[in-house]
């Protein structure tokens, strides 16, 4: 079992940073791959980055590359989202998850445990 509390959101100017944080329970940690989603209103949850946990492979959804980065720090079970040179179009609830599998880690049915969200607001 994998229990995560994401932590960071908030409200920020275009242009601004913020590190979302997710804190995992579990011994196991360091065996799951993770991964960052966010939803905004009235859209689906979307891939944003996600770190496998075999070879420790970084992917980033197109809307994020080159903004976001993704890290992870398995001696303090915590993972990372820093966001830099935010936008308004990525206000949203953030949420981490964890995976047991290291493959198709775009897909949110790939991932057993998630956390219950952080929001993100970013204005104009």
């Amino acid at each position: 079992q994998v229990h995560l509390v994401e932590s960071g959101g908030g409200l920020v100017q275009a242009g601004g940073s913020l590190r979302l944080s997710c804190a995992a329970s579990g011994r196991t940690f360091s065996s799951h791959s993770v991964g960052w989603f966010r939803q905004a209103p009235g859209k689906e949850r979307e891939f944003v980055a996600f770190i496998s946990w075999k070879y420790g492979v970084t992917y980033y959804s197109d809307s994020v590359k080159g903004r976001f980065t993704i890290s992870r720090d398995n001696a303090k079970n915590t993972m990372y989202l820093q966001m830099n040179s935010l936008m308004p179009e990525d206000t949203a609830v953030y949420y981490c998850a964890a995976a047991a599998t290291w493959s198709n880690l775009v897909y949110d049915y790939s991932y057993d445990y998630w956390g219950q969200g952080t929001q993100v607001t970013v204005s104009s």
